[in-house]
């Protein structure tokens, strides 16, 4: 009698002595949390900074006057940006044109490229107030260079071509302000890019797309934008 019960004090005393050295587990985590959604009808920083805070909200191009003003969010520290729509800012696959002839030449600082739900957008950044004269349209393959000649054919079944004038792509050093003459961004629509001419206030560029799929072109300021958007 005596060992049972001296066995049942034993067991308890291991019991509470258990207990006792058993440590609590952190509270964890919830791994099924929904990523919270970005704001509704914006776009994502074009180029290589797409998981960038985003840049501004798409433009409806059919409600659009000629001065039609998006609320926009931040850009990297940058004003709230006016987007104008140019006058036949809709989507087509006929030439898209707006001469400007007044001097001095307007320096383009940057080219990028962005995918979207529907397409893909491209956008040329310019110094200054203004934008240059522009000339956009599909062009017969193969495409010339400025100078050299040589002969360009892009990838993919469509040539998109970019004019503008008067413009430069070189600082007064003659140093290029686009460092790239290619960029092979491999979008679903806008395969690859490059730069034909920086020649006497001459700037082309030819955009190698899937096929010839309708564009719309748009004016953005604070900073200078040319934005082309190409359909999927």
């Amino acid at each position: 009698m005596h060992v049972r019960q001296g066995l049942y004090a034993l067991g308890v005393a291991c019991g509470l002595l258990g207990l006792g050295c058993q440590k609590q587990e952190p509270p964890t985590v919830p791994m099924d949390v929904p990523a919270v959604p970005p704001p509704s009808n914006t776009v994502p920083r074009e180029g290589p900074a797409a998981t960038a805070p985003v840049v501004h909200q798409v433009l409806d191009v059919k409600e659009a006057g000629p001065k039609a003003t998006a609320a926009a969010v931040p850009d990297a520290g940058r004003p709230t940006a006016q987007v104008d729509a140019a006058p036949d800012a809709a989507w087509t696959t006929a030439a898209v044109q707006k001469p400007r002839g007044e001097p001095p030449s307007v320096t383009l600082r940057s080219v990028r490229t962005g995918t979207h739900a529907d397409y893909d957008r491209t956008v040329f950044e310019f110094d200054g107030p203004r934008l240059p004269g522009y000339h956009l349209g599909y062009v017969k393959t193969p495409v010339q260079r400025c100078g050299s000649g040589d002969d360009v054919t892009p990838p993919g079944q469509a040539a998109l071509e970019v004019r503008f004038t008067l413009a430069r792509a070189h600082d007064d050093q003659g140093q290029a302000t686009v460092a790239q003459r290619t960029l092979k961004p491999a979008l679903p629509s806008v395969l690859e890019l490059e730069r034909l001419c920086d020649f006497e206030g001459e700037v082309t560029w030819v955009l190698g797309t899937t096929r010839r799929a309708p564009f719309r072109v748009l004016e953005l300021t604070n900073p200078t934008r040319l934005v082309l958007d190409v359909q999927h």
